[in-house]
């Protein structure tokens, strides 16, 4: 069976907190700041055939206080600091809605995963969600993937204390790096 035939792997992530440090309502791509390791980690996951597909929501937009063309350049940067060492993004899918705002997309919907599926030909129960909030985790059970990973970055060590009860199903590991050593361990 040719390569092409068989549906995608995808490696779900949360942007704040996961990729990037938590910083209040980021959006200067002169305020990006790259946890330790992330791109050796990225690139070690795409490595392994999946895809990189960024999950975000930015309710700064929905709020006001940034535009959707803020949120671009950020992720323009982020790409283009990564891409500098071999990681590429398959898609990044941005709920720029306040949190009380109607949104199809917001997480922990699964709707971009959805999407990803449809648009990128993902096997979702092939594929791994990775965060710092239960919302990133709840994202993932949605949308049926093989399993939801919680980092300890960004709101990732608080997550795991306020909310032990509902980790049961998760992973917990430490950072990015973890995580990829993790899905590596597990045939990849």
């Amino acid at each position: 069976m040719s390569h092409a035939l068989l549906p995608n792997r995808a490696v779900f992530l949360d942007r704040d907190g996961t990729l990037i440090r938590e910083k209040h309502y980021l959006h200067k791509p002169e305020e990006v700041e790259f946890f330790p390791g992330v791109a050796p980690a990225l690139r070690r996951i795409q490595d392994l055939g999946f895809l990189l597909v960024i999950v975000t929501n930015q309710s700064g937009v929905g709020r006001g206080y940034f535009t959707m063309r803020d949120v671009d350049r950020v992720h323009s940067h982020i790409e283009a600091e990564l891409a500098a060492e071999d990681v590429v993004f398959d898609a990044i899918y941005v709920a720029p809605e306040a949190p009380d705002a109607p949104s199809e997309g917001r997480k922990p919907s699964p709707k971009f995963l959805h999407d990803a599926r449809d648009e990128l030909g993902v096997d979702l129960s092939r594929s791994f969600m990775i965060g710092d909030k239960l919302i990133d985790l709840q994202t993932g059970w949605n949308a049926g993937c093989a399993k939801s990973l919680l980092v300890r970055t960004g709101y990732g060590a608080e997550t795991e204390r306020k909310e032990s009860a509902q980790l049961r199903d998760a992973v917990v590991v430490d950072d990015l790096r973890a995580a990829a050593a993790w899905i590596e361990a597990r045939g990849g």
